[in-house]
């Protein structure tokens, strides 16, 4: 509206001095002169208020559009969770975060200008036509055929422009890997490699970006070259009006005031297109990324074999074949015979309280710990226990702890209740998944570590993590900073300080991959017998190969080929010659 405002009050002050030289100079009435001198005065003002409250808008549209998109953007980032690094590439998440939403508010600002023009045209052709109906034909025939001229660019920019934002992403994506991976490059001596390879993407990005910059200095070139064409067009033809006595002088004067005018317009209107182009293609990519899933459904409205939406008075295990949805206790090494019902309370204990409310609205804690099972594997995690598992493969282990961890979408239950059937909130809260690929944040280690403990609760936490050697180390101790991605720490390091955060946030159920892969035998042995006292009662399960913290585990489970095929002490699997293999090569390595 104030877009509009401003140039109807714009387009009709050539009019309003054209008035004040025909009816006041020439006629030499000076009430006519003053007023219209005060019609261009007031419009001069109306114009000036219009244009400021314009720009405020279109300013507020434009930092609103992208604030919000970003707001989406880091939303959409936390609904994906760990699917997001599996999803997209960490190029196409920066440059969404950062170049596509400025686009995408720089065109929606652009709108109230593009809005704006398109009346001034039209009035202005109107005023025309009024006057002299040659001089608007030729401007209601000009605009349309300069806006189809420019338009042929369109469609090739926006080809070329998706071209190279699709190679600027994958090139952040290179760079961002490049950066958190120069340590380990180093170490092999790949910087070369890596380097080179750089460079060619690179080169390949600036090639799309000089075919892109061919077509824009084409556009800019239009943008300037065809509105000066139409306004010398009319220029000259009215000039020749004025000299055949077909118009007057101050006519003349408004005629070309109106020319020199429709050369902002017609410029405003063609940069509102390359803009809007713009924006389109980010837009694209922002809803792209939007549209994503995630890779596990939010919850069942009415879980299989429930008695009604929300219920929970009778869950029904797992009953296919290999069942171990109850967890199965021990019978000796290579045993998984006679399952036996976990006798605990039931993991909610009133389904009534819910009334008929959405389930889990409200969730009820557990009067008991429960056990974790993933019925495909066949593997259980007994409540309140120290459980290890090694895998043969360290694949699927990974596939494991995602299953446990709700990561993906499995049969796995925690006591009688299917993890895809409780609000993924609820699992977060209750069951923790550690792995070697969690970061560390910029900022004060203290804040990094304790999350919502005391002081101390870190100081044990890291005396389990055997990790205060790294503290005392530090200028500043619990109050240094932490570089991004912890940087500042080495891979051993950075593992126990992520084992540390871990712990600190004492969840019922603490899923650890490989947590001490990272350093030596002395200090794997010490946070073997710290991370047990510290959770003693809780429920524990570590994914690990190392026979250190094997011998410390108050049960082991091996599984082969993503099946649990053996379980019991550590020193009774050692009679079974696969278990035996995996852990002499872990003794080996």
């Amino acid at each position: 509206m104030y877009g509009i405002i401003h140039v109807l009050a714009q387009a009709l002050i050539p009019a309003a001095v054209g008035k004040a030289i025909d009816a006041g100079i020439i006629a030499g009435d000076q009430r006519a002169l003053l007023l219209w001198g005060g019609a261009v005065v007031a419009l001069g003002v109306i114009q000036a208020a219009a244009g400021i409250l314009r720009d405020r808008a279109a300013l507020t549209t434009r930092l609103g559009a992208a604030y919000r998109t970003a707001q989406h953007i880091t939303r959409q980032a936390a609904r994906l969770g760990a699917a997001l690094p599996k999803r997209v590439a960490k190029g196409e998440i920066v440059n969404a975060g950062v170049a596509d939403i400025g686009r995408l508010g720089e065109a929606l600002a652009e709108t109230a200008r593009g809005s704006g023009a398109v009346v001034a045209i039209a009035v202005v052709a109107a005023i025309l036509l009024d006057t002299s109906w040659q001089l608007g034909l030729l401007v209601l025939l000009g605009v349309p055929l300069m806006v189809g001229a420019v338009s042929l660019l369109i469609r090739p920019l926006h080809r070329r422009q998706q071209r190279l934002r699709e190679q600027q992403a994958e090139l952040t994506g290179r760079a961002v890997d490049i950066v958190s991976g120069l340590r380990v490059l180093r170490g092999v001596g790949g910087e070369e490699v890596f380097a080179h390879r750089y460079r060619a993407d690179s080169q390949r990005v600036r090639a799309a970006g000089v075919a892109v910059a061919r077509v824009e200095a084409l556009f800019e070139a239009a943008k300037v070259l065809l509105p000066g064409l139409l306004t010398t067009a009319v220029v000259w033809l009215g000039a020749h009006y004025v000299a055949t006595g077909r118009m007057g002088a101050g006519q003349l004067v408004a005629f070309y005031g109106y020319a020199v005018y429709l050369a902002d317009p017609l410029r405003r209107l063609t940069a509102a297109a390359g803009r809007l182009t713009q924006g389109h293609v980010a837009a694209r990519r922002i809803t792209a990324f939007l549209a994503l899933r995630p890779e596990f459904a939010t919850g069942a409205a009415d879980p299989v074999g429930c008695g009604g939406p929300g219920s929970l008075d009778r869950p029904v295990p797992h009953e296919g074949p290999a069942s171990l949805a109850r967890p199965v206790p021990y019978e000796g090494p290579g045993s998984l015979a006679r399952p036996v019902r976990y006798e605990g309370h039931a993991p909610f204990a009133d389904p009534a309280a819910y009334e008929g409310h959405a389930p889990f609205a409200r969730p009820v804690p557990y009067e008991s710990p429960a056990p974790l099972a993933d019925p495909a594997s066949g593997l259980t995690v007994a409540p309140g226990r120290f459980t290890a598992v090694a895998c043969a493969s360290p694949a699927d282990a990974a596939v494991l702890a995602a299953r446990l961890g709700r990561y993906t979408d499995s049969a796995a239950t925690l006591g009688d209740t299917p993890l895809g059937d409780l609000p993924p909130d609820e699992v977060r809260r209750r069951i923790l998944v550690a792995d070697n690929d969690d970061h560390l944040f910029a900022g004060p280690l203290r804040e990094e570590l304790r999350g919502r403990g005391d002081d101390t609760e870190l100081e044990r936490a890291i005396d389990a993590a055997c990790a205060r050697d790294i503290v005392e180390a530090l200028p500043d101790g619990f109050d240094d900073l932490v570089a991004e991605s912890g940087r500042n720490f080495s891979g051993g390091q950075r593992q126990r300080l992520r084992l540390v955060r871990a712990l600190m946030a004492d969840p019922e159920v603490l899923i650890l991959v490989e947590p001490t892969s990272a350093v030596d035998a002395h200090t794997e042995a010490r946070i073997a017998r710290g991370v047990s006292a510290l959770r003693t009662g809780r429920t524990t399960l570590v994914f690990t190969t190392s026979p250190v913290v094997l011998d410390r585990a108050d049960h082991v489970v091996y599984v082969d080929a993503a099946k649990a095929v053996a379980q019991g002490s550590h020193g009774e699997l050692l009679t079974d010659v696969r278990y035996r293999a995996v852990v002499a090569r872990e003794e080996a390595a």
